[in-house]
């Protein structure tokens, strides 16, 4: 353990603002050093092109694509500072050593016995009346006011934009990750799988995949942390919402299910999204399921480099405008992957839909996941959706989700 001198006055009468506890020996990571070294020299050529002189990041998923650490914040804030020589994790007393054992840089942990600490010891790296980046999409306003009062920028800047297109762009080693990860989602499918019964609870279902995922991840990923796995598994009427959470809802003969496994390994989210019924399908929801398998087919066929996302989108719609299905769409067709979940993170510059224009490019990581909810009390009512993930390559795309899709495959139990 070594300490910085700040905090060596914990038996005497001073109360340290921040003090560095770098308790143990430094993890291994998800990745690296030298994976790590390559993204900040990437932002600090961002950070050069702006003009700015200190980046400060407050979100998950930036703090932990630039560093390695994903935080729990529990109602404190965390950070990470880059100027030209530093790069510092900030984090909270609560949490002791770990945040520097799972980042690959420096860290200094802020107390709380006086109110914002955390900004002093934002201040300690940044130095005062510089030109400061920050995240405009998650900095809230009384954050923001803190930054101006305490490191008192000469101007600021919002990086957000700019971080997020060097996320959208997937190093080797960050598609290798994910390939695994797509591996590990597919287990989970096959645990699902095996346990649809008429009877069972979707509770019971989604814990069946989600407890194999846990296991395949310790097992592929033995110095890992283990958070954040989960499974959405769905049925009846509650399969109309992409994002619907599981009950305790007992399956029966003829439903339509939703299968969605969601595998996390240090902040990496894929996902697995598969239609499936139980025991049989009317002819009514089986024509739905067609076309939507169809559709997602046809969109897989689409991705590749050199179009972009608003084309693959209008293409689609036109599928499923000449099939009379078009008003049954609910969201866009697909979006991008890397270190974001369901509750932090998203590359919104690449999601199909009508109003992003970003053009596909080699090495970008995105899912194909057409979806159709029919409404209570129509022929084939449910939501239908596939979802595969797919690597952008030099002339084409490669398809690394390996579940099957389908009626031949997911008519269960």
């Amino acid at each position: 353990m070594t300490a910085h001198p700040e905090s060596t006055q914990f038996g005497g009468t001073a109360r340290p603002e921040m003090y560095r506890f770098h308790n143990g020996e430094k993890a291994p990571l998800a990745f690296e050093v030298a994976e790590y070294e390559a993204r900040v020299a990437g932002l600090r050529r961002i950070m050069a092109e702006a003009g700015v002189d200190a980046a400060v990041f407050t979100s998950m998923h930036n703090i932990a694509y630039y560093s390695g650490f994903l935080y729990c914040a529990f109602g404190r804030p965390y950070g990470l500072v880059v100027t030209k020589d530093e790069c510092v994790t900030i984090s909270a007393g609560i949490d002791a050593g770990q945040p520097w054992r799972r980042c690959f840089c420096d860290n200094i942990t802020y107390t709380d016995w006086q109110r914002d600490n955390y900004w002093r010891a934002i201040l300690s790296v940044s130095g005062e009346g510089k030109v400061v980046g920050y995240e405009g999409d998650h900095l809230t306003l009384v954050q923001k006011g803190k930054l101006e009062a305490f490191l008192k920028p000469g101007k600021t800047v919002d990086m957000a934009g700019h971080t997020m297109v060097q996320r959208m762009h997937k190093s080797a080693a960050e598609i290798a990750l994910i390939r695994q990860c797509t591996a590990i989602a597919d287990v989970g499918g096959y645990a699902i799988r095996d346990a649809v019964r008429e009877g069972t609870r979707e509770i019971d279902v989604a814990m069946a995949g989600r407890d194999a995922m846990e296991a395949e991840i310790a097992r592929v990923f033995p110095d890992a942390e283990y958070r954040d796995t989960w499974v959405w598994f769905q049925s009846g009427v509650n399969t109309d919402g992409a994002h619907n959470p599981v009950t305790g809802r007992h399956l029966q003969r003829g439903d339509i299910l939703s299968l969605n496994t969601f595998p996390m390994v240090s902040a990496y989210y894929v996902a697995l999204e598969r239609t499936m019924f139980v025991g049989e399908v009317d002819d009514a929801s089986l024509k739905i399921w067609e076309a939507n398998v169809a559709a997602h087919e046809y969109g897989m066929s689409l991705l590749k480099p050199g179009v972009s996302c608003a084309e693959v989108t209008h293409k689609i719609n036109d599928f499923f405008a000449e099939r009379d299905l078009l008003q049954y769409r609910t969201f866009g067709y697909g979006h991008s992957f890397g270190v974001l979940s369901h509750y932090y993170g998203r590359e919104a510059g690449l999601e199909l839909r009508e109003d992003i224009d970003t053009v596909l490019e080699p090495g970008m990581v995105i899912s194909m996941e057409p979806m159709l909810t029919i409404a209570e009390g129509q022929p084939g009512a449910g939501g239908y959706r596939e979802h595969d993930v797919l690597v952008i390559t030099e002339d084409g795309n490669e398809n690394i989700t390996g579940y099957p899709y389908g009626p031949d495959f997911n008519v269960v139990g």
